[in-house]
C-alpha cells in the first residue's frame, strides 16, 4: 500500500490534497495482468522491418500531402469536423440504458464480493479476470469501436446517484472546481494506477479493498467538487475512455438530464479527433502518458533495461562502496524500485520534451508566431492513434488467452466448484497464439496507427496554417517524429524479456 504523507495547507483548501491522497491510495493493485513469454526469433532481421515501416510512412506522407485539400483560412478544426459529423443511426431506448447501468453496477459489486469471499487463486477468481482483462483492456478497445458508452454506465457514478437518492445528499459540489486543476487529478490517479499495476503485489481480496476505497473516494470527490465535473475531468477511467472513444466510428450523444436516452451517430473513423484539441497541459500529459506508460511497460521488462541497472548502475554503486552483490543487494533493491518508479513518472515529461523539440522545428520552418504549448495542444490528439495501437499490440493477447476464460468464470465466480450456466468446465482448444502471427499483427497495427497519425497531423496543419506550403513544411519534423516512434515501438516489441521481477 502507498504510505500517506501529511500535507499542510490552509484549512479552507485542505480538502483537495486529502481527497487526492485517498484516491492515490485506493489502487493498491496486483501486477497479475502481466506475464512473460518465451524468446521469439524474428522471421527477418529487425532492421528490415524498421526500414520497411519507415518507407511506408514516408510514402503515406507524400500521398497525404498530394491528395489532401487545403481548406480556406476561415475554416477551423471544429467546422471541418462538423462537416463530417455523420448521420444519426438510432436512439438507444431508456430501458436498454437502465439495463446496462444495472449490469455495470452489478459487475462492480460482484468483483468486490468475489474478491472478499472467493478463492485466492487469481486465475480462478472472477474479479481478477473481469476487472483487469474485460474492463481495463476489453472496454478500452470496445470504446475505440463503438464510442463513449462509459459515462452512461459508469458504476461509480451510479453509486453516487444512489447515495444521493437514498440519503438525500446534494452532489452539486461544495466548492467550485478550480480551472487550474484541469485534468491533474485524473493524470495523478492514472499514474498511480499504472505504477501499482506494474509493481504492486496482491490478489482478489486486495483488489476488492481497492475497488471499495475508490468508490468511497469518488463519492467524496463528487460531494466536494460536484458530480458532473468530477466524472468528466477527475475520474481517470472516464477521461481515459473519453479520449479513446474519439477514434470510434460511432458517437454516442446523451440526451435528457441524466442521459436517459442517447443517439448513436455514425461518423468517419478518427474524425472525433478533429473535433477540438487538448484543453490544457494536464490533458496533453495524460495523452502522452498513455503512450509513454505502455512503452515503459515493454521496455522495463527487457534484458537491456535490467542490465542497465543491475550491471551498470549497480556496478558503479558496488565499486563506490566496495561491497559485493550480497552486501549491496538490500540497498540496490530499494534503488531499483525508486529508479523504475522515477522512470515511469518522468516518462510523459520525456515524451513532452521530445515533442517540443520537433514542434520547435515546426515553428522555425513555418515562422509560426504562437507558443510551443499552442502547437502541442493543437497536435496532441494526433498522437492518440499511436497510443491506442501501442496498447493493443502489448496487451491484446491477454484477451485471447485469459480473457476468454470469463465464460468459465461466470459459472463459478467465487471458485467454489459451482456450475451456474453449465460453462464451468469449458476450455478453449488453445490459448497460446502463434508468435509469427502475433508479431506480424503487431507490426501491421503499429504501422497503421502511425499512418493515421500522419494523416491527422496533416489535417490539423491545414486548419492551423493559412498557406499550403506552411502546412506541408510543418509536417516534415512530424514525419521524422512518427518514424522514430515507429522504430522505437517495433524495437521494444522485438526485445527479449527478463524471466523474473527482482
Amino acid at each position: 500500500m502507498l504510505s500517506k504523507r501529511a500535507i499542510k495547507k490552509p484549512a479552507r483548501k485542505a480538502y483537495l490534497p486529502w481527497l487526492l491522497g485517498m484516491g492515490l491510495a485506493a489502487f493498491a493493485l496486483p501486477s497479475w495482468s502481466h506475464s512473460f513469454g518465451t524468446l521469439y526469433t524474428l522471421p527477418v532481421p529487425f532492421w528490415l522491418y524498421a526500414w520497411g515501416c519507415s518507407a511506408a510512412l514516408l510514402l503515406s506522407f507524400l500521398l497525404v500531402a498530394w491528395l489532401a485539400q487545403q481548406p480556406s483560412s476561415s475554416q477551423s478544426v471544429s467546422s471541418l469536423a462538423q462537416r463530417n459529423h455523420g448521420k444519426r443511426l438510432l436512439v438507444l431506448p431508456a430501458v436498454l440504458i437502465s439495463v446496462l447501468r444495472v449490469l455495470s453496477l452489478s459487475a462492480l459489486l460482484l468483483c468486490i464480493a468475489t474478491g472478499l469471499w472467493g478463492t485466492a487463486n487469481a486465475y480462478l477468481n472472477f474479479s481478477m479476470t473481469f476487472f483487469w482483462i474485460i474492463f481495463v483492456l476489453g472496454f478500452a478497445y470496445f470504446s475505440a469501436l463503438v464510442g463513449d458508452l462509459y459515462p452512461l454506465i459508469n458504476p461509480w457514478h451510479m453509486l453516487v446517484r444512489g447515495v444521493a437518492r437514498v440519503f438525500k445528499i446534494d452532489f452539486s459540489g461544495r466548492i467550485n472546481y478550480p480551472q487550474t486543476l484541469g485534468y491533474w487529478p485524473a493524470l495523478l490517479l492514472y499514474m498511480a494506477f499504472i505504477w501499482l499495476e506494474l509493481f504492486g503485489d496482491g490478489g482478489p481480496k486486495e483488489l476488492a479493498y481497492a475497488l471499495m476505497a475508490y468508490g468511497v473516494f469518488n463519492v467524496l470527490a463528487a460531494w466536494l467538487l460536484g458530480s458532473e465535473v468530477w466524472f468528466k475531468q477527475g475520474e481517470f477511467f472516464g477521461v481515459l475512455f473519453a479520449l479513446i472513444s474519439k477514434m470510434a466510428a460511432v458517437s454516442i450523444q446523451p440526451r435528457g438530464e441524466h442521459g436517459q436516452y442517447s443517439h448513436l451517430v455514425l461518423r468517419p473513423p478518427f474524425s472525433g479527433l478533429q473535433r477540438g484539441r487538448a484543453s490544457s497541459l494536464s490533458e496533453l500529459l495524460f495523452v502522452l502518458f498513455l503512450l509513454s506508460s505502455t512503452a515503459f511497460d515493454g521496455l522495463h521488462q527487457t534484458n537491456i533495461w535490467a542490465s542497465f541497472f543491475w550491471q551498470d548502475i549497480a556496478g558503479i554503486y558496488r565499486e563506490y562502496t566496495s561491497q559485493n552483490i550480497v552486501q549491496a543487494y538490500p540497498v540496490l533493491k530499494t534503488m531499483h524500485a525508486v529508479f523504475e518508479a522515477g522512470a515511469l513518472f518522468l516518462s510523459p515529461v520525456f515524451y513532452l520534451a521530445v515533442f517540443f523539440i520537433f514542434l520547435a522545428l515546426v515553428r522555425r520552418l513555418t515562422k509560426f508566431q504562437g507558443s510551443l504549448q499552442t502547437l502541442a495542444l493543437q497536435f496532441s490528439y494526433s498522437l492518440l492513434p499511436i497510443a491506442l495501437v501501442y496498447h493493443i499490440t502489448h496487451y491484446y493477447t491477454l484477451i485471447s488467452s485469459q480473457g476468454v476464460m470469463i465464460f468459465r468464470l461466470v459459472s463459478d465466480p467465487f471458485g467454489l466448484g459451482w456450475n451456474l450456466f453449465n460453462t464451468a468446465h469449458w476450455r478453449p482448444n488453445s490459448v497460446t497464439p502463434n508468435m509469427d502471427w502475433v508479431w506480424h499483427t503487431q507490426v501491421g497495427l503499429i504501422l497503421f496507427g502511425h499512418v493515421v497519425s500522419v494523416y491527422l497531423a496533416h489535417k490539423e496543419a491545414q486548419a492551423l496554417f493559412t498557406q499550403r506550403r506552411q502546412a506541408t513544411l510543418s509536417q516534415l519534423p512530424m514525419l521524422v517524429l512518427m518514424i522514430l516512434f515507429t522504430c522505437f515501438g517495433l524495437w521494444i516489441l522485438a526485445q527479449p524479456v527478463t524471466a523474473t521481477r527482482l
